[in-house]
Order: C-alpha cells, then sequence, then structure tokens
C-alpha cells in the first residue's frame, strides 16, 4: 500500500496511486482508509517476517496496526514523522490556537508599546538634539569668553607696564617736586634779596636827597673861592659822594632787574613744573582708575566664565546620561525577548530622558 501523512490523519492507497502522485504531484483525496494518528502510540516492532515494522495503537482501536518499511533508516524517518502527527489532537489543536492568539495579543501589545516608545525616543531625541545646539553654541560662546579673557589680560599687562613706566616716572616727579622746591627757595630768597634792594634804593635816594640839599645849602652860604682847588672844595667833595651814590644806586638797580628777572624766570620755572606735576598726576590716576576697572572686569568675566563652565559640565553630563539611556532604549527596542524587567528598565530609560 501507498501511504501518505496529512496533518494528524494517515492515509493509504493502492500501489498504483504511488505513481499517480510522483507523476502529478498531488494526492487523491479518496483514499481508501484513514487512520486518525491524534493520541496514538507509534512504537518500533519486531516481526519476523517484518524485519522493520511499525506498530500504532490506541485505546479506541479494535488491536493494534502494523506498518512494516523497507529499511531501517526508513523506519526511522516513518516513526519520527507518525509520532509528530500523533500529538496534532483537538484539545493540542485548541491549546495551539489559545497560544496563538495569546501571543498575536502581545504581539499586538508589544508592537503598541514599541511605537509609543518610539514616539518618545523621537520627541526625546529632538530634545537631544536641541541639548547638542545648545551644547554647540555654549561651546561657541565659551571661545568667544577665552578670547575676551585673552584680550583682557593683554590690555591689564599694557596698563602694568604703563603703570611700571610711571612709576618709574615718578622718581622724574619727585625730582620736579625737589626742583620745584628749590625754586620756590630761590623764589623766596630773590624776593627777600629784591626787597633789600629796593629798602637800600630808598635808603641811597634818601641820602642822596639829603646831600642835594646839603650841596645847595652850601653853595647858597659859601663864597665864590678865588683860587681853589676842586679836590679842597666842600662841594666837589659833596659831588663826587652824589656820584657814589648815584653810581651804587644804578648798580642796585640792576641787581634788582637781575633779581626780578631770575625771579620771572623761576617763576615760569615753577610753573611749568607744577603743570608738568599736575600732567603726570592726572595720568596717574587715570591709568590706576582704568587698572582697577579692568581688573574687576577681570573678575566678573572670570567669574561669568567659570559659570558658564559649570552649566557646561551639567549639560554635557546630562547629555551623556540621556545618550546612554537612549542606547539602552534602541537596544531594549531591536531585543526580541521582552520580559517585565525590560520594560521596567525601558520605563526608566525614558524617564530619565524626561
Amino acid at each position: 500500500r501507498f501511504f501518505i501523512i496529512k496533518e494528524s490523519f494517515l492515509l493509504y492507497y493502492a500501489e498504483s496511486e504511488k505513481k499517480s502522485f510522483e507523476s502529478n504531484k498531488y494526492f487523491n483525496i479518496h483514499p481508501k482508509g484513514v487512520i486518525p494518528l491524534g493520541g496514538c502510540i507509534v512504537e518500533p516492532k519486531e516481526e519476523p517476517s517484518m524485519p522493520y515494522a511499525i506498530k500504532i495503537s490506541h485505546e479506541d482501536f479494535h488491536g493494534n496496526i502494523v506498518l512494516a518499511a523497507e529499511s531501517e533508516f526508513e523506519q526511522a524517518q516513518w516513526l519520527e514523522m507518525l509520532q509528530e502527527s500523533g500529538k496534532v489532537t483537538w484539545k493540542n489543536a485548541q491549546l495551539g490556537e489559545a497560544m496563538i492568539e495569546s501571543l498575536e495579543a502581545q504581539g499586538l501589545q508589544l508592537a503598541k508599546e514599541k511605537q509609543e516608545y518610539l514616539d518618545k525616543l523621537m520627541e526625546e531625541t529632538e530634545e537631544l538634539c536641541l541639548q547638542r545646539e545648545q551644547k554647540e553654541e555654549l561651546e561657541r560662546l565659551n571661545q568667544v569668553l577665552e578670547a575676551e579673557k585673552h584680550r583682557f589680560e593683554e590690555v591689564v599687562r599694557e596698563l602694568r607696564l604703563e603703570q611700571e613706566q610711571i612709576r618709574r616716572e615718578g622718581g622724574k616727579l619727585e625730582l620736579t617736586a625737589r626742583s620745584l622746591k628749590g625754586v620756590e627757595e630761590e623764589k623766596k630768597e630773590l624776593r627777600s634779596l629784591t626787597q633789600s634792594l629796593q629798602k637800600t634804593l630808598e635808603e641811597l635816594s634818601l641820602e642822596k636827597q639829603q646831600m642835594l640839599e646839603m650841596l645847595e645849602e652850601n653853595e647858597s652860604q659859601l663864597p665864590p673861592p678865588t683860587s681853589p682847588s676842586k679836590e679842597q672844595s666842600p662841594i666837589w667833595g659833596l659831588h663826587c659822594s652824589l656820584r657814589q651814590i648815584e653810581e651804587k644806586m644804578q648798580q642796585l638797580l640792576e641787581e634788582k632787574l637781575l633779581a626780578e628777572k631770575r625771579m620771572k624766570e623761576n617763576e615760569e620755572r615753577s610753573r611749568a613744573l607744577e603743570e608738568e606735576r599736575e600732567f603726570y598726576s592726572s595720568q596717574s590716576q587715570a591709568l590706576q582708575n582704568s587698572l582697577s576697572e579692568l581688573t574687576a572686569e577681570k573678575q566678573q568675566t572670570e567669574k561669568d566664565l567659570k559659570a558658564e563652565v559649570k552649566v557646561r559640565m551639567d549639560l554635557e553630563k546630562r547629555l551623556r546620561e540621556a545618550e546612554e539611556a537612549l542606547q539602552s532604549l534602541e537596544q531594549g527596542l531591536n531585543s526580541l525577548d521582552c520580559n517585565k524587567e525590560k520594560e521596567e528598565k525601558m520605563k526608566a530609560d525614558v524617564s530619565s530622558l524626561r
């Protein structure tokens, strides 16, 4: 006979059906007999006339069904296929349908959860992109702040050099102050000398006036001399004294003019030194104020820079955590094996991304 296994049934035909099956590649739906295999016990059996026999038994059968193969290899193949087909029972079919429905429901639920996770993943990816843009912006601001910091440091360095130069010029300023003090002292001395010369001139002028009066009085009282010499004449003596007084007065006037000229020069020099001192003082004060302002700006810039660096480090830390959670979430979504522990971990990753 020719046998065909169809699901959980063993169909048998006449020997001639084998050639038709091999040529047409389809079986006849009207077999000579049908043996249900569900719940059957299939086992090998040794028969004297059939060396490769197979026994099929069931509690509802009236007796056993014995089949024989042509070789040991075919016997093993038929045993395996018959035993597998015997597992297909109505109860197993119902259980299989229930399992299939349960698996389909789980698959739909997993697909729904996967879609939800994908939607959340897209949202978090957009947020992650935004954080990356913020990170790039912070890096750009950091570069700008670094350049600004270098510029401030350069300005502070230049101001310190100028301050050092001002300190060196401070020695010149002290020298100017000492020169100014010396000029003031010389000015006082010249003023005192001028006053002394003025007093001497007044005394000489008074003496000259007195001598002129005496000369006029003597000329009016004395008779004209007959033959006296000029050296013996008292009038001549008065004239000589008067001439000496005038010469002395002229000399004193010249000294007074010279002293006044020197005093005027000293005043001009004192004024120039005072202006120079005021200029250096104002320059020093302005540079000191600029240095103080730039130092304050530098401290504020460093403070802002530290705050920006701290914010940047926090954002980088959050970005790394988000990337790790994202990778874990992608692994969970790509994994076919999904259990409650992995679902909890995926939910935790989504919360971390939020």
